[in-house]
């Protein structure tokens, strides 16, 4: 009989873990976020009227059975997405750290916000690979917020697991992006239960030498590129020089998955540009109703 009870005890223990880990969706915009700066195009007159924004693209992660949550980004809006993980956290949470990808404006310069004009952080871990680290040392005002020990560096190294607890693995994959400062990563979060892919930012899928679809099978979800829906977004823009995977692209990439796998794949990291920032435009509806999902902010992954 004891030993039965130990059994379920030890079941019991393995739920609550399962529950108690999760990724919190606190932005899915590219980096200027929407409304965009002096943007008068249909796409952001409404948010102007409403006064809605979307923010820039960010994760939180919670772990309570450690007591600890974790940002992926640290974006413009670091005040507000801070604050909501937060309070998803609760009071108990205490703040382990920022994960970085690279060194695009959306991504990094709500490091700021940790600095002395605003937090007055003590030694707040930030998590990055090799050029990133290297690229917030030997530049201001980043430099400062080390030397002045507001943040701490912790080194990543690609495709070399982080582990912050007991029974959480992060994992740092180098992507192919436009690495003018620094390297580009994604990481693969590795709960209890399951596993997220996010790759908030990439080249085109075929630039990369790693095929997408093998590391999609091997994960419960993948938070993947999707910064412009086709090639007609931009018309003043040369979009070969910002070559991000256009949504219609990935559907047809994808087309010959299985629904099961489709069912995995979270379109993120919108430009202002994009229709599925609208819940309820023609485009977020095809998506949808091909077997895909479209993040958005607020929604929850057990890990």
């Amino acid at each position: 009989m004891k030993n039965v009870f130990s059994f379920l005890f030890f079941l019991l223990i393995q739920g609550l873990v399962g529950q108690e880990v999760k990724l919190v969706v606190l932005g899915t915009a590219q980096d200027a976020g929407a409304p965009q700066i002096a943007c008068k195009k249909d796409c952001c007159a409404d948010l102007w009227e409403s006064g809605k924004t979307e923010a820039v693209v960010a994760l939180g992660l919670v772990d309570a059975s450690n007591q600890k949550h974790y940002l992926f980004e640290a974006t413009p809006n670091i005040t507000q997405q801070l604050q909501d993980l937060n309070s998803i956290a609760g009071n108990t949470s205490s703040f382990g750290g920022v994960f970085l990808t690279h060194a695009h404006m959306g991504h990094y310069s709500g490091l700021l916000f940790l600095g002395k004009e605003a937090l007055g952080g003590q030694s707040v871990p930030v998590y990055a690979l090799p050029k990133m680290r290297q690229f917030l040392k030997n530049n201001g005002p980043w430099e400062q917020l080390i030397s002045e020990k507001y943040i701490a560096l912790r080194p990543l190294l690609a495709s070399k697991e982080e582990k912050v607890s007991d029974h959480v693995e992060i994992t740092p994959i180098q992507v192919p992006h436009r690495d003018e400062y620094s390297e580009t990563a994604g990481y693969l979060i590795k709960g209890p239960r399951k596993t997220a892919l996010f790759i908030p930012d990439i080249d085109k899928w075929e630039r990369w030498d790693t095929a997408i679809e093998s590391l999609i099978k091997k994960v419960d979800y993948a938070l993947l590129d999707a910064t412009f829906f086709d090639g007609n977004e931009l018309p003043n823009r040369d979009m070969a020089k910002i070559p991000h995977p256009f949504v219609t692209e990935s559907l047809v990439r994808f087309d010959s998955l299985a629904a099961s796998e489709k069912a995995k794949i979270y379109f993120i990291h919108f430009n202002h540009t994009n229709p599925l920032l609208k819940v309820n435009s023609q485009a977020s509806k095809e998506v949808r109703t091909k077997g895909y999902h479209i993040a958005r902010s607020g929604l929850e992954l057990s890990l």
